[in-house]
């Protein structure tokens, strides 16, 4: 199975949402799944697409904060790894129940650290304390360490194809970004035959990233739209 692995860099707040869209419009062109590996220039904060602006507006501080494509709670982006995945409408995947696509995605992630030699374990029921704030308990299938969740996701379907969108917040150990990084990619292709091609933005996926930045993700009208 081909998987089409793109890197970003830290990349602007807006444009990051952004980009995670058009990936996911763009599925049915491409006809690939897409993991995406990216940062973040500055502190950041994202929400979820249902969540009401002036409640996760008091439950940080982090700006800018935009509204995701996706589902889930608020998630901090000031020390944490972000990546997204995005696969074709008739992928396996995207035929997956939420709840199957979030343990998968979460069990690939533990292969990852596995590979580093952190022992992680996939949460096997909610204990959530705090509703709307992602890294606050933890929901059931979230990847765990030493009982702290460390890993949370969102997801969209639609006739487009399945997008997640993920962050990892990395165990207080000496660990690289750059090295999980590679066990991700090496963890797939043990678990699931994944064979990875190198990927940069052709002119359609570049012009659409730029419209969806400009015209959505950087206006306050539609991040505080509810």
């Amino acid at each position: 199975m081909n998987f089409l692995l793109l890197n970003s860099g830290p990349c602007d707040a807006a444009f990051n949402m952004a980009m995670d869209e058009a990936l996911l419009e763009a599925m049915p062109r491409l006809q690939k799944p897409v993991l995406r590996l990216y940062g973040w220039t500055q502190p950041a904060a994202t929400f979820g697409y249902f969540q009401k602006y002036a409640e996760v507006g008091q439950a940080t501080m982090l700006r800018p904060l935009i509204r995701r494509p996706t589902g889930g709670g608020l998630v901090p982006h000031d020390a944490d790894w972000t990546y997204s995945l995005a696969f074709p409408a008739g992928h396996e995947w995207h035929s997956l129940r939420a709840d199957e696509s979030y343990r998968h995605v979460h069990e690939w992630i533990q292969a990852a650290f596995s590979r580093l030699g952190v022992e992680t374990e996939i949460a096997p029921r909610c204990n959530k304390a705090a509703p709307g704030q992602c890294f606050v308990g933890h929901e059931k299938f979230d990847l765990l360490w030493h009982g702290r969740k460390i890993a949370g996701a969102a997801q969209r379907r639609n006739k487009f194809g399945l997008l997640i969108q993920g962050s990892v917040q990395p165990p207080p150990l000496s660990l690289a970004r750059l090295d999980w990084e590679k066990a991700m990619c090496d963890a797939a292709s043990l678990n699931y035959s994944a064979t990875w091609v190198s990927f940069t933005l052709d002119a359609p996926l570049q012009d659409r990233v730029g419209q969806l930045t400009d015209a959505k993700y950087s206006q306050p009208a539609y991040n505080q739209k509810r």
